[in-house]
């Protein structure tokens, strides 16, 4: 690594356009992004006065399987008593907004989350697939990381991943007891115990530190601020585009849902924005500015180039802050995906020093590679052919709305069957009128979460949406599913029709396992 400083700009000396053009005449297509973007967010120069801009001058695994149930009854005992235990604890949704218990509860484990620098990811949308490619990256890079993710699709391991794969049941088991005592001390000296997740980032970050890792990769649970995994420093700051979600706790605008995940951007962090509404970037930027982190933002200093359908996937040209990298074969659907991939390209970048430290790009081999390597259960999965059947975890409406149209982009499908479980306090409305347009019939039906929307509530609103005739309720997920494909498969006119599984991380996980066990 070269001993060069990064640069350092007032808003004065150029403005958004320049930043591209000054590294090259040659890039068309990403001039073309960068007018797109300064056209859409003007009012964000005077927020962008006296930051620093990031610019640059210049066999990965395979996967991350989904685990099944412990093939040992004894290690599935014990997992299934610790899972009961958490449970006994407040769930997701039950929320004290402060991070006093879970950094008092890094003080009694010695402060693990310091022993390895970490890349911190918040936003609405696309966290997980993001991570994922993140880790893909890293591992590329004989990095060994730590990954933590939620919810789980199938395995609460899954939350808990080192170099690219949950970790086993009983190392799982191992960890809880391990910190176990120190959880009773914190629950005994604080008003509130620990949350289920307090606890298991708790673990993680003691498995994280055991391991030990070279990287975490981290993904809020809710918000930012407050949230149990922001005691770590994030030497890179993740923010992937915000919509509403979550309105009850994190407020009722973009803006004011910023504000709370800006919380994650630390002092001299390097910060990596997809593209936001402009209330939303408007105040992630003012947040860095009074941090003096440094920026990449999405169609500006970074971006998709160009993007075309592919078997099984995509191809692509992703704009890094250090150069252009060709030929990227994501076997992931949709423009979403596309754009994730740009974002988890830049934060690795981020990590590396790409556009800091040095102005080299990373290998251009290692990040195709990686990217090929990358999957992302529940989201976009095709889990059976014939009729073709998809997952996808969207669970509002801006998720739904990038959903419909991945998949109306990468299927051919000449009739498309909907089934679809939400969970209560969800825009179950605006979730139904994103699919509306693609679903020839949806079959609404309920998952196994406690927090799962009645099916006949869920129909009353899906009748507003597409009419009487155009609605099925099947109580029962797995009647649900048979009723979809059997409507998918019902006339030969129909042979490439197809069904979609959406609504919530639970219903795809639940639909997964139904599925992969027919």
């Amino acid at each position: 690594m070269s001993d060069q400083q990064p640069e350092s700009h007032d808003r004065d000396d150029f403005d958004g356009a320049e930043i591209a053009g000054d590294r090259s005449g040659a890039f068309d297509e990403f001039d073309q992004i960068v007018a797109e973007e300064s056209d859409r967010d003007p009012d964000l120069a005077v927020i962008e006065a006296g930051s620093r801009t990031l610019r640059a001058q210049a066999g990965p695994p395979q996967g991350d399987p989904v685990p099944g149930a412990p093939a040992d009854p004894e290690a599935a005992k014990a997992l299934l008593e610790v899972e009961q235990e958490l449970a006994g604890r407040w769930g997701e949704t039950k929320l004290e907004p402060s991070v006093s218990r879970i950094a008092a509860l890094m003080d009694v484990l010695g402060e693990p989350q310091r022993a390895y620098p970490s890349i911190h990811i918040t936003g609405t949308n696309g966290k997980t697939s993001t991570a994922r490619m993140i880790e893909a990256l890293l591992n590329a890079f004989e990095l060994r990381t730590g990954r933590y993710t939620s919810p789980h699709v199938q395995s609460i391991t899954e939350r808990i991943s080192l170099d690219g794969a949950p970790i086993t049941p009983e190392r799982f088991v191992e960890t809880y007891h391990d910190i176990k005592p120190y959880v009773e001390m914190v629950d005994a000296s604080e008003e509130y115990r620990l949350s289920f997740f307090e606890v298991l980032t708790g673990m993680a970050y003691a498995a994280f530190a055991d391991a030990p890792v070279d990287a975490a990769v981290v993904e809020v649970g809710m918000g930012g601020s407050w949230d149990a995994t922001n005691v770590i420093d994030g030497a890179v700051a993740v923010v992937t585009p915000i919509s509403l979600d979550h309105t009850d706790r994190l407020g009722s605008t973009p803006g004011e849902i910023a504000q709370e995940k800006g919380g994650i951007i630390k002092q001299g962090a390097t910060v990596i924005l997809a593209q936001q509404p402009v209330d939303a970037a408007q105040v992630l930027l003012k947040k860095a500015v009074e941090v003096d982190a440094t920026v990449a933002r999405e169609g500006m200093e970074f971006g998709v180039v160009s993007r075309e359908v592919a078997v099984g996937g995509q191809q692509l040209t992703l704009r890094g802050v250090g150069g252009e990298y060709g030929d990227v074969f994501l076997p992931l659907y949709g423009a979403h995906m596309a754009r994730n991939a740009a974002v988890a390209l830049a934060a690795v970048e981020a990590f590396f020093g790409v556009g800091q430290e040095h102005a080299r790009a990373l290998d251009a081999d290692t990040v195709r590679k990686a990217f090929a390597s990358v999957a992302s259960p529940g989201r976009m999965e095709v889990v059976r052919r014939s009729p073709t059947v998809v997952l996808d975890a969207a669970h509002n409406p801006a998720g739904a709305a990038a959903t419909a149209e991945a998949v109306t982009e990468s299927f051919g499908f000449s009739r498309l069957i909907g089934v679809v479980a939400a969970s209560e306090g969800k825009d179950v409305r605006g979730l139904l009128e994103a699919f509306e347009p693609i679903f020839a019939e949806v079959v609404v039906t309920e998952n196994s979460s406690h927090r799962s929307m009645g099916a006949d509530e869920l129909a009353a609103a899906a009748v507003e949406v597409f009419g009487v005739d155009r609605v099925q309720v099947e109580p029962r997920l797995d009647d649900a599913l048979e009723a979809a494909i059997t409507l998918a498969e019902e006339e030969a006119e129909y042979g490439g029709a197809g069904v979609l599984v959406t609504g919530s991380v639970i219903t795809v996980g639940e639909a997964r396992l139904l599925l992969k066990r027919g």
